[in-house]
């Protein structure tokens, strides 16, 4: 999970503006149900009518309302409520009060001219004065004794009342003033249905508007966090090809191709997928809940109990589904793994496989590996698929416990059905805000495994790395290779490849090396471009040892044929051009006549503009080693090395090759694996190696002479009459 944060914390800006963002959209979200409430209440119970203090009221009912007002209410009452002055007024303002309330023109009326804030302030005395006037008039007593009797009696009778009502929720004060504002509005000739219309229609508008900007919110936040994701996504993969790129053999041998490439892919687009899904859900669950808890707050406390019983239930099914599920989550990538190696090695072993017709074989060890993976998966899925309906369990009963108790409420007169319905609205958004987190928790696991494997690849150190002060080649020595006392093991290998080898390859010089398979030929010259660091002893090249240098620098001088040939995706010409594509068409073509390359080119259609297929597989492995070679010429290094590079050419081809470049690469310093004593007997100095160590140093000559495991391998390869004339000692 570290790690996950960790790379979304990389686009900052993005997410500090989704999460602002989100606040607009959870702001809207949570502004919906209290309209719907108003529409509710308001709109359809109360005609529209918003407070209890009507606009307009009648001097009678005034004058009888104050005798039950009080102190700083009753003075706030009787500053705000302005006497409407017919006389006084023009004649369109005359016109437009008898439009707006018919009885003007009959009956005194006063005009509240107070503030929202005075109005909230002085609404519970005046409802209360309302609720005490209706009781004494339902008790048939006489008003306008009651309104004679002293003050402190009247206050008496109004704080009995209080105590009454002590237990009655506001909204239903609220509710019972505004029936008596319907009444007054009705008794003065206001137009109610115009009224109550106009409420509607404003809130309704007022909710279209917000659900159109929480919907245009909604998009710009999915665009943002795909954006963020992909860059992410983008910069994971660099960072991982990257690391790749510089791993040494010894970090391949520790991370599988197959790991490699499902790491790179599978891996990262997991995490891709789920920080556009944490960016966009689990940014905005807990801001929705905590609004939604808020709101519920403020609607009504007595049923908030269900919300907690709610989340509980919730969180208890999540547990116990992924103590279950986490175990296959991390199963599931290293089978995903064994499928890929699998698949890849079926792929690209085709030929091989058809030849010892092992088809069925083949066939079984997929299918098992599939089996495994698609077993796994079904498990988790299966699991994670009881996880929604019981959640929509959980929602209903929650739905259903709201209801039944809020009915009650409602038939008690503590709650009103606006309330009811904006209570199960927010209800369901706190509930919805948990089902949000615990839908990205279906795929969290899955991407912490991910994470922890890119960042095995991202934390992973080379075991080979350029110095902190690089020391520069040595001028006077320039294309010297030096092997003093180098000895090798690989890593975690119990014996050493190579023990004690010294030797020293000039410029000008062919130095060729020769032995039976396993003797450590290719590993020897994999120590020079440092592929490999050695063990013991020190690999010069220039005069310094290759571990002061940097490898950019000590790769450069370098001009490396690999046993196994390796051509990329493109054409000819970008195939020789790899190692320098500043060449000119000049070198490329002289590369290639070197490499005895020249004439299959040339034969063909595009010649040097032709098409290399992956891997080099629409030409043949003659060709694809020739390609190789002109490569590397075509870099024009300083040092050759040619691991085992002329296997795969014919006789005349490999002598063709060695005149070449004898002839053409003079003063190059020649590094030879080979298996063919032919394709060795003209180097100025062959070393003869055996289980690790050199058993013979010399021209062709002198190790027929000096070297009996030369001789043994000359003798396996050359005719009597060749061997003839050298004398063993």
């Amino acid at each position: 999970m570290k790690k996950i944060f960790s790379y979304i914390m990389q686009q900052k800006t993005a997410v500090l503006l989704i999460f602002l963002l989100l606040i607009v959209q959870a702001f809207c979200e949570l502004a919906l149900p209290q309209y719907t409430s108003n529409i509710v209440n308001v709109g359809i119970g109360a005609n529209g009518i918003e407070t209890s203090m009507p606009e307009c009221i009648r001097e009678s009912q005034l004058m009888v309302l104050e005798n039950f007002i009080f102190d700083e209410d009753l003075k706030s009452v009787q500053e705000n409520y302005k006497k409407i002055d017919m006389e006084s007024l023009t004649e369109k303002e005359r016109k437009n009060y008898k439009k707006k309330y018919p009885s003007a023109e009959t009956e005194i009326l006063y005009e509240w001219k107070g503030n929202k804030e005075i109005t909230k302030e002085v609404e519970p005395a005046f409802v209360k004065s309302v609720m005490l006037v209706s009781a004494l008039a339902q008790k048939n007593k006489d008003l306008a004794a009651v309104m004679s009797a002293p003050a402190e009696s009247r206050k008496a009778m109004l704080e009995e009342m209080n105590k009454q009502l002590k237990d009655v929720n506001e909204s239903m004060l609220s509710k019972i003033g505004t029936k008596y504002a319907v009444t007054e509005y009705k008794a003065i000739g206001a137009d109610l249905e115009a009224r109550q219309n106009k409420y509607i229609l404003t809130a309704g508008g007022k909710m279209l508007g917000l659900s159109l900007l929480a919907m245009l919110v909604t998009v710009i936040v999915s665009c943002l966090a795909s954006k963020a994701a992909g860059k992410i996504g983008r910069n994971l993969r660099s960072m991982v090809f990257e690391k790749v790129v510089s791993f040494t053999s010894a970090e391949f041998d520790k991370f599988s191709t197959a790991s490699l490439i499902t790491r790179s892919t599978n891996d990262i687009q997991q995490l891709q997928m789920v920080i556009v899904l944490l960016l966009r859900m689990v940014l905005y669950a807990p801001i929705l809940g905590i609004g939604g808890v808020l709101k519920v707050l403020d609607t009504n406390t007595s049923m908030s109990w269900i919300i907690v019983i709610a989340v509980a239930a919730i969180v208890v099914v999540v547990v116990l589904l992924f103590a279950v599920v986490m175990p296959k989550f991390k199963m599931m990538q290293t089978l995903m793994d064994r499928l890929n190696l699998v698949t890849r090695e079926i792929l690209t072993g085709m030929p091989v496989i058809r030849a010892f017709s092992t088809e069925r074989y083949e066939e079984k060890r997929f299918d098992k590996a599939n089996t495994d993976l698609t077993k796994t998966m079904l498990f988790t899925t299966r699991m994670m698929s009881i996880m929604f309906p019981t959640m929509m369990v959980i929602i209903n009963f929650t739905s259903v416990a709201i209801i039944w108790f809020g009915s009650h409420a409602v038939e008690n007169s503590t709650l009103q059905i606006g309330d009811m319905i904006a209570f199960i609205t927010y209800s369901m958004q706190i509930v919805m805000s948990f089902l949000m987190i615990t839908m990205i928790s279906i795929f969290l696991p899955r991407a912490g495994v991910s994470a922890n494997r890119v960042d095995e690849i991202l934390q992973a150190k080379s075991s080979i790395f350029d110095p902190e002060n690089p020391v520069e080649p040595m001028s006077e020595k320039k294309g010297f290779v030096e092997f003093k006392n180098v000895s090798f093991k690989y890593p975690g290998a119990d014996g050493y490849t190579l023990k004690n080898i010294s030797f020293t390859a000039k410029p000008g010089q062919t130095t060729a090396f020769i032995g039976s398979t396993g003797s450590g030929k290719s590993t020897l010259v994999n120590l020079v471009p440092r592929f490999y660091d050695v063990t013991e002893g020190a690999v010069l090249i220039d005069g310094v040892d290759v571990r002061q240098m940097k490898q950019a620098v000590l790769r450069d001088k370098l001009g490396f044929v690999p046993q196994k040939a390796v051509l990329f995706s493109g054409t000819i010409e970008s195939n020789i051009k790899y190692g320098k594509e500043d060449a000119d068409m000049e070198a490329v073509k002289r590369a290639a006549r070197i490499a005895q390359s020249a004439d299959f080119i040339e034969g063909k259609e595009n010649q040097y503009e032709s098409v290399i297929a992956q891997g080099g597989t629409n030409v043949s492995g003659g060709q694809k080693q020739r390609l190789s070679i002109a490569r590397a010429i075509a870099k024009e290094p300083e040092i050759f090395v040619f691991d085992d590079s002329f296997s795969a050419l014919d006789f005349k081809t490999d002598a063709a090759l060695r005149k070449a470049l004898h002839e053409e690469l003079r003063d190059s310093t020649i590094l030879l694996v080979a298996q063919r004593i032919s394709t060795i007997v003209n180097a100025d100095q062959i070393i003869v190696l055996d289980e690790g160590e050199i058993a013979g140093k010399g021209t062709h000559e002198e190790l027929l002479k000096n070297c009996d495991v030369y001789y043994e391998i000359a003798s396996s390869q050359l005719s009597a009459s060749e061997l003839a004339g050298y004398a063993r000692n």
